[in-house]
């Protein structure tokens, strides 16, 4: 009965009132309070819109808005007329404007695949791929990286990062290996760091938080010959001893969502795999966050084009909450409707998806902020970033081979340079960057490795470059030859018949040999060469995985100006043909795990 009223001193006394709102509106309230107080208010509709994720191409934010749609998606390649951090900004924020403009006002979370920086828009800061990351054995770097990687991220308006991968690579054929920090579990739990720099110690503590996503669960980095999307044939201990503990890892991090894996394990689809998303994950593990699923991926529990009711169902009762479903959301929200009302997926179901959803959404404090914070478009693709992302590629190099020609001279030198990754900035930056698959040119901003060997050379040292390798001659001191592979992502990357050095780079290594001249190979690739064959006629020998934009990074090795300390984690094979090659598993590799050269002073 004292509502209204206020102590003074000794007097009670009125004071104005105006009517209280939702509780779920209250930012002072506990969060799982705002949930119950909101899901009481929702219909049916508005919940399973809250489990729908639709690609921005197929839906307007008035349609959007309309289907009750709880988060929005850009697939690689996926963006706005103006492909620039205002461009973002301004799509971004019209969904959201949509959004909060229901009668509920639930706010909208924007994903992207933000897997080696923001990778999707035009003059981010383009980190190393995951593989070089995991060489560099720097987890405190990782999440710095995270950091960075978030603040260019919320300051273009998304909130949801499909990132870290943790997978573990076993089989180098895999189009995805450059997304494994490694070949054991210890790697990717130690870079899992990547989460806290993503979303901060707590989830939404601080400006530029973003909601994290561990990914792929689980096994998809142990498929039967490393076929992508392939089949899992191990047994559950294996799964447990190999591919779980990342997830584990992610978990005790505070991770708030986990995406589920195309692939199958034991001959059934991840998506409908019930007992290791609802008891392993869930239960097992306490996983608190939400799950989604990946790109159409229920299409596939069947092994049919599109997807049907049963799979629709399927997947929602094996515990996936929200559905990436980028060009079917009304498909998919009248299937799981019908389902519901036929009873064959249970209304707690459905709230216990919405729960978990609509907890993170008020964790990240989109209730409150909905809109892109532009003060931190500060951060893109600035000079920080860059220097951040140059170390990074120094310390991913790994030195395998060494017979005195490093590192270079940087006075009084004559380099001749070659090959057709050495001034192609595309091709060092990899698959996931502004499209799907990549590609090669001059796609982005940044520098590349011969960028970096021209602008690092001293007084009296000449750099001369041909991509072929015609004009050397004897005069010159050193030959660096950059090869390796061009871009490619998921599927298109898997390698089953050899990943060999190809025509040209071989001929262009070959022509630097008949030089005379002492020859530097760097490769620039997704994961280990076969390149056993070769190797006597090399005289020096660096691993630079995908170092993204900023390739100076590369130099800065070849010339001395930093010591490599990368190690491999990544066994490499003394040929293809020896695939899968792990360490513990008795076969002898070209170069074991955790081999990597210095340079003595």
């Amino acid at each position: 009965m004292l509502a209204g009223l206020v102590l003074a001193g000794s007097a009670l006394t009125p004071m104005a009132s105006a009517a209280p709102g939702p509780v779920y509106k209250n930012p002072h309230a506990p969060t799982s309070v705002r949930v119950n107080d909101l899901l009481k208010r929702m219909s049916l509709d508005d919940k399973i819109g809250q489990m729908t994720q639709a690609e921005r191409g197929a839906v307007t934010p008035e349609q959007a808005a309309a289907l009750k749609l709880g988060s929005l998606l850009s697939g690689g390649g996926s963006v706005p007329a103006s492909n620039t951090p205002t461009g973002w900004a301004d799509m971004v924020d019209s969904y959201q404007k949509a959004a909060v403009s229901t009668p509920l006002g639930i706010p909208t979370i924007y994903g992207v695949d933000a897997v080696h920086g923001h990778n999707n828009v035009y003059g981010a800061t383009i980190f190393p791929h995951n593989i070089g990351l995991g060489a560099a054995n720097n987890p405190r770097l990782v999440e710095k990286i995270g950091r960075a990687t978030a603040l260019e991220v919320a300051g273009t308006g998304p909130q949801w990062d499909f990132s870290p991968c943790l997978c573990v690579a076993r089989d180098d054929r895999w189009g995805r290996t450059y997304e494994s920090f490694g070949e054991t579990p210890r790697d990717a739990i130690a870079n899992a760091s990547a989460i806290t720099g993503l979303q901060g110690r707590k989830l939404g503590e601080k400006p530029g938080s973003v909601l994290a996503t561990a990914k792929h669960y689980v096994g998809d980095g142990g498929t039967t010959n490393g076929v992508d999307q392939g089949n899992t044939e191990i047994s559950e201990r294996e799964l447990r001893q190999i591919h779980l503990p990342p997830f584990r890892e992610a978990i005790d991090r505070g991770v708030g969502s986990v995406m589920i894996s195309f692939s199958s394990f034991q001959g059934v689809r991840m998506h409908a795999q019930r007992y290791l998303i609802t008891d392993v994950l869930k239960k097992e593990l306490r996983f608190r966050g939400l799950v989604i699923s990946d790109y159409n991926a229920i299409n596939q529990i069947d092994g049919q084009e599109g997807f049907t009711p049963e799979e629709v169902r399927l997947s929602v009762n094996a515990g996936i909450d929200m559905f990436m479903v980028p060009w079917d959301a009304p498909q998919f929200i009248a299937y799981l409707k019908a389902e519901v009302d036929a009873g064959r997926v249970s209304r707690d179901r459905i709230d216990d998806a919405n729960r978990r959803i609509l907890a993170e959404k008020f964790e990240l404090g989109l209730f409150e902020h909905p809109y892109t914070d532009r003060s931190l478009q500060k951060t893109f693709g600035s000079k920080e970033h860059r220097e951040l992302a140059r170390q990074a590629v120094r310390e991913s190099q790994v030195l395998l081979k060494n017979d005195g020609v490093l590192p270079l001279a940087k006075k009084n030198n004559k380099i001749f340079v070659a090959g057709k990754n050495a001034d192609d900035i595309g091709n060092q930056a990899g698959g996931w960057t502004l499209t799907w698959q990549g590609q090669s040119g001059p796609v982005i901003p940044g520098t590349t490795v011969l960028d970096g060997l021209k602008s690092g050379a001293g007084k009296g040292t000449t750099v001369t470059y041909d991509r072929e390798g015609d004009g050397i001659d004897g005069s010159y001191k050193a030959a660096v030859a950059v090869v390796g592979e061009t871009p490619y992502a998921e599927g298109q990357g898997d390698r089953p018949d050899g990943f060999g050095l190809d025509a040209e780079d071989l001929a262009t290594i070959a022509k630097l040999k008949s030089s005379g001249v002492p020859v530097v190979v760097v490769t620039v690739s997704g994961r280990p060469l076969d390149i056993a064959a070769q190797l006597p006629r090399f005289n020096g020998l660096v691993a630079a995985w995908l170092p993204g934009s900023e390739g100076a990074g590369v130099a800065d090795v070849l010339y001395g100006d930093y010591n490599p300390t990368g190690k491999l984690t990544f066994s490499w094979p003394a040929s293809a043909a020896q695939e899968p090659v792990n360490v513990g598993d008795g076969k002898k590799a070209l170069y074991p795990y955790g081999f990597g050269l210095r340079y003595r002073r």
